[in-house]
């Protein structure tokens, strides 16, 4: 696996093993978007994580190593990189909605997510209506299903471009709260200074899933990385993968 920048391919397609067909010969060329930790991120000069080690399973079935893009989140709801010809599938911790389906086909729901609160401690922030009542700033992602659903309580929320974005608007005092994935939040927390610095508030269960897309029709890719999951949730590498990169395993997911 190695990243590229976002650009097109100069290779040659091909055809990767039980004749699923690549963009690039010899590769499984995911688009992403930089970071998301714990589903991609940069780690001593390589991109890792929860997606990147089940795209990785997919790779490893077709017999083709992966290679990275570092994309715009945007373009992921159009499938414009998938419909271009400069990537096989995407990968970014991406939420299965009926819109984004009419664009692009979408695997089996490899993750259950939810969205979290997360605010200054300065802030006195807690909860949703917390920012309300007390007329704070709240920010989310742009075009995720975090700033959806924020402004389907009625919030206006300073969209950030990256979720390093959203992280440095809430040091910088651009926004005293956000919604965000929860394992973003989780990893986060980690960082010793920003536990002393944020709070983790309402866990917002939402029902959502993260699926990997496809170019619409392309069936064979979509069996190939339909089958390594199920695979992985068969044999226990999926259970392995999820506690290495995200924490315990709930057991409705095991």
């Amino acid at each position: 696996m190695f990243l590229a920048a976002g650009c097109a391919s100069s290779d040659d397609g091909g055809e990767a093993a039980g004749g699923v067909p690549v963009v690039s010969k010899g590769k499984l060329t995911t688009c992403t978007h930089l970071p998301y930790p714990p589903f991609q991120f940069e780690q001593s000069g390589k991109v890792v994580g929860f997606d990147v080690a089940l795209v990785d399973l997919v790779a490893k079935n077709l017999d083709v190593e992966q290679k990275i893009l570092d994309t715009p989140f945007e373009n992921f709801k159009t499938g414009a990189f998938l419909n271009s010809g400069e990537c096989d599938l995407a990968a970014a911790g991406m939420t299965i909605t009926d819109e984004r389906k009419k664009n692009v086909d979408f695997s089996v729901p490899y993750f259950d997510a939810t969205q979290a609160l997360l605010a200054t401690k300065k802030s006195g922030v807690t909860s949703l209506a917390d920012v309300k009542s007390k007329k704070k700033k709240l920010g989310a992602q742009a075009e995720t299903t975090g700033e959806s659903y924020a402004t389907g309580q009625g919030f206006d929320p300073v969209a950030f471009e990256s979720s390093d974005a959203v992280i440095n608007g809430l040091r910088t005092g651009q926004v005293d709260a956000v919604i965000i994935d929860y394992p973003v939040v989780q990893g986060w927390l980690k960082d010793k200074k920003n536990a002393a610095e944020f709070a983790l508030g309402q866990n917002i269960e939402t029902g959502e899933q993260y699926g990997f897309s496809v170019k619409k029709g392309n069936t064979k890719l979509l069996a190939a990385i339909n089958k390594a999951i199920k695979d992985a949730r068969a044999d226990g590498t999926y259970k392995k993968l999820y506690e290495q990169w995200i924490g315990p395993l709930p057991q409705a997911q095991s």
